[in-house]
């Protein structure tokens, strides 16, 4: 467990890499908001959140898998992390901002390229 990292993981760089091509604003793990949003575009007043399939319980293939070892374990886990990430989108959005959640089998798949095509396409 000592080497899943919290921040900078390679969805979130990824993310990070899109936003500044889009020439996006944005502030990166704000622990002063609830949930600590993987980011924080500041003009729009948006949190977004880049959850690992697995450890947030997606719907897609990666994530809905449960380890064989310790599963009760594992499934108390996700659905805990579940219940903490409503809760901070919940408290996000009293408080006035949006709130986004990129998964990280989206950005596999065809997410990114047609992220930057339509900035690309916004900015000439």
């Amino acid at each position: 467990m000592r080497a899943v990292k919290s921040r900078d993981t390679g969805p979130e760089l990824l993310v990070a890499k899109l936003l500044r091509a889009a020439d996006v604003r944005y502030r990166r793990d704000v622990a002063r908001l609830a949930g600590r949003p993987d980011f924080l575009l500041t003009e729009a007043r948006i949190a977004l959140f880049v959850h690992g399939c697995f450890w947030h319980g997606h719907t897609c293939a990666r994530g809905a898998r449960v380890p064989k070892n310790n599963r009760d374990y594992w499934l108390a886990k996700i659905a805990r992390n579940r219940r903490r990430d409503r809760r901070a989108a919940r408290e996000l959005r009293a408080a006035g901002y949006g709130v986004w959640t990129l998964w990280e089998c989206q950005l596999k798949q065809a997410l990114p390229t047609r992220l930057l095509t339509e900035s690309r396409r916004r900015s000439g």
